[in-house]
């Protein structure tokens, strides 16, 4: 009875994956039911080796290697008709796995519910904290990233309220690629060394092109200590000011891109040296 019972369960189980397309799925196995949610491995590599490393057990963090760490976690903020949000060992929006790592900013937005995205206190201070929409949150855009999105549960999703939890999160690889994508601390090294190489590469790009941009349009410009340029077109008159005395400057703020932030005309005053 108990063969035919394991049998069962695990051709039940073969059933479900079967209907699944080729890729990595995550299913959170909660009180409130099951929900599946696939993983864009191939857009977000880094943040779903972070997820499944830790779902595994296979990611060093704060808890003991091997050891599962969404299993028991609760969703410990939930705001209808927006998102529930967990992943927090600590259970109130302050905890993570001892590390944080760069946001992925792709294509992906949060266009519908479903979406599973990363939580974070800011740029790139991703951790463990995950959360899934309940609807489109355009504003979330570009802030936050986006890894997933639900194939299966939404209706769980929707039922779920505050304290209610993870009992444990199974990875379920579907296809050759998703097999072959490794998500263990070795991966997740290398992975975010290669991210943070891009966004240095990145910077020195966007930097070469703002010296170039300087060099044509303000070729008298010195490079100031804080690393801005400054470029004096002619020299006032008079007794210069000490430190802490309040002065005002016309003050005009343009972008290369042609944008106006700041028409000159009224005075903005500052206390000198500050």
């Amino acid at each position: 009875m108990r063969f035919l019972t394991l049998f069962l369960t695990l051709f039940l189980s073969f059933q479900s994956h079967a209907k699944l397309d080729d890729g990595i799925y995550a299913n959170l196995h909660t009180n409130q039911g099951d929900i599946i949610i696939k993983l864009a491995f191939e857009k977000t590599p880094l943040t779903v080796i972070n997820f499944v490393g830790l779902a595994e057990g296979k990611k060093h963090s704060n808890i003991q290697i091997g050891k599962p760490f969404y299993n028991g976690l609760k969703f410990h903020r939930v705001i209808n008709d927006f998102m529930v949000q967990g992943g927090d060992p600590k259970g109130n929006g302050t905890g993570g796995p001892g590390y944080q790592f760069n946001d992925e900013i792709t294509d992906l937005t949060h266009d519908k519910g479903g979406i599973l995205s990363m939580a974070n206190s800011g740029p790139n201070t991703n951790g463990s904290q995950f959360f899934i929409t309940h609807t489109a949150t355009p504003w979330l855009d570009g802030k936050h990233t986006v890894f997933g999105h639900v194939v299966k549960g939404m209706s769980v999703v929707n039922t779920i309220k505050k304290d209610d939890f993870i009992r444990k999160v199974k990875i379920i690889r579907v296809g050759e690629k998703a097999i072959n994508f490794k998500t263990d601390e070795a991966a997740f090294k290398a992975y975010n060394e290669k991210f943070i190489d891009l966004e240095i590469t990145i910077k020195a790009k966007k930097r070469e092109k703002l010296i170039s941009f300087v060099k044509a349009n303000y070729p008298n410009a010195k490079v100031a200590e804080a690393g801005h340029y400054v470029q004096i077109n002619q020299t006032g008159t008079g007794d210069s000011p000490k430190s802490g005395d309040l002065v005002k400057v016309h003050l005009s703020i343009d972008l290369d891109d042609g944008t106006n932030m700041r028409e000159a005309g009224k005075p903005l005053p500052f206390a000198a040296g500050s």
